[in-house]
């Protein structure tokens, strides 16, 4: 009876969410480094260090891969648990919990035996050359038997999230990223295991982090447990959550297609090289959107739990203060980035025909970055308020639609090579966020007033 039941409904909608977005975005900032940490020490390893990045570079896709089905049943589920603890359903959110646990667990197994068996042929594909193919099947080999640790660690982090316990989740990845930035130094230099030494740490770390989560969820601070008999499938429950969690999986999804055409065409038009400039473009954007990534996952929990509740007046607050607050990190960011882009490429490489070739790539493709945020919150409340098919379409058009269409006809139409290339994303991020957002606006702000009314 003494447990915290983190009830959403009470209490400012800006402190709700600054309670989780503080500790969540720390948490995922922190998660940013398991793998910008193999990258950072990869850059530095004494013999060919732009190749070996280049190589883990290569991986990125797959590892979106990965990601993709962690937040398919992750970010499927947890807005459903907050809906239904919302409405005081404590069993069913269990249930729902239980179901996305199993669904993590059977899908990581098979990702590490598909992912295992058609390496090779997917690395090439992704734009992988024979000089980089190496490195990228020494990292991607072991990252793999890692499949289900990752996908506990980061799928199951959103249940803790979405019941209050932003604090809880934040030390799960802290528990990891540390073990990670101990462990890389160790395997890569002193045992001298390079790119295979950062995939050893990579997966230890997130073995910690799984182990963590499983035992506060099965734990008594716990609101939600996860227990044996919640974790029998349910047709009807199992397509609820698949269908929820499209949004985030088609995010990661997409990605994942978007850094393999970027990769393929940036190989065509500039070689081994720019697939390097891509990684490190990658790696910084990881970091750079990832507070306004932090603070739009920790609103839907927010959204989720006061929608279900029928306060629709601070469902549109919490619109308006992540809407807002994205905007204004996401303009400061871009100006840091298109003031000092050599100063973030030196963090991952310092090899100097990279950076030459790096800092037009980088102003390119930030240009404009603060429309980014946009797409962000747009999703974040179609999400956090069930509205699974919206969120799908607008990850659909800006990536598959917009994006790459773009990367194949701007380098032709143009003649510029890899610029076109890199001006692909910013037009989308102008295009696809601007539509999100602005759909979100004009469908959702009515029905909330509306429904207002009738529930004042």
């Amino acid at each position: 009876m003494g447990k915290s039941t983190n009830d959403f409904s009470q209490g400012s909608i800006v402190s709700n969410i600054l309670k989780l977005a503080v500790p969540m975005t720390t948490a995922q900032l922190i998660n940013v480094l398991y793998n910008i940490i193999d990258r950072i020490y990869i850059g530095r390893i004494p013999e060919n260090s732009t190749l070996a990045l280049t190589g883990l570079g290569l991986c990125l896709p797959i590892i979106s891969m990965v990601t993709a089905f962690a937040n398919l049943f992750g970010m499927g589920g947890a807005p459903l648990c907050s809906i239904e603890r919302g409405k005081g359903h404590i069993k069913e959110a269990e249930d729902i919990m239980g179901n996305s646990f199993l669904l993590m667990v059977l899908a990581g197994v098979a990702l590490t035996v598909l992912g295992l068996a058609f390496k090779r042929p997917m690395l090439y594909l992704f734009g992988a050359s024979d000089m980089t193919y190496p490195y990228a099947d020494q990292y991607i080999s072991i990252y793999l038997l890692g499949s289900v640790f990752v996908m506990i660690g980061l799928g199951m982090n959103s249940f803790i999230n979405s019941q209050g316990f932003g604090t809880i989740g934040m030390m799960t990845v802290l528990l990891g990223a540390v073990a990670n930035i101990i462990l890389d130094p160790v395997f890569i230099f002193v045992l001298d295991m390079g790119v295979q030494g950062a995939a050893v740490a990579t997966v230890l770390s997130q073995f910690l982090s799984a182990l963590w989560i499983v035992c506060f969820l099965t734990g008594k601070r716990t609101i939600l447990r996860l227990k044996p008999s919640s974790c029998r499938l349910n047709r009807k429950r199992v397509v609820s959550i698949v269908g929820l969690g499209m949004s985030g999986f088609t995010m990661s999804i997409t990605n994942s297609l978007v850094q393999i055409v970027c990769n393929a065409s940036l190989q065509q038009y500039g070689g081994d090289l720019y697939v390097g400039v891509m990684t490190v473009i990658n790696s910084v954007r990881e970091v750079v959107s990832m507070p306004v990534s932090g603070l739009t996952n920790s609103a839907q929990p927010i959204l989720g739990y006061n929608y279900g509740a029928k306060e629709y007046g601070r469902v549109k607050k919490a619109i308006i203060f992540t809407s807002v607050v994205s905007i204004i990190y996401s303009l400061i960011t871009w100006g840091f980035v298109h003031g000092f882009p050599e100063f973030f490429i030196r963090i991952f490489n310092q090899d100097e025909a990279l950076v030459q070739a790096g800092i037009p790539a980088m102003r390119i493709y930030y240009f404009g970055f603060f429309m980014m945020s946009l797409q962000f919150a747009g999703q974040a409340v179609f999400v956090g308020l069930g509205k699974s098919k919206r969120a799908v379409f607008f990850s659909i058009f800006r990536k598959v639609i917009i994006v790459i269409p773009l990367i194949f006809l701007l380098p032709i139409v143009l003649g510029n090579g890899t610029d076109g290339v890199f001006m692909a994303e910013p037009i989308s991020n102008f295009l696809g966020g601007g539509a999100c957002f602005l759909t979100m606006l004009l469908t959702i702000w009515p029905e909330l007033s509306e429904k207002g009314k009738k529930n004042p």
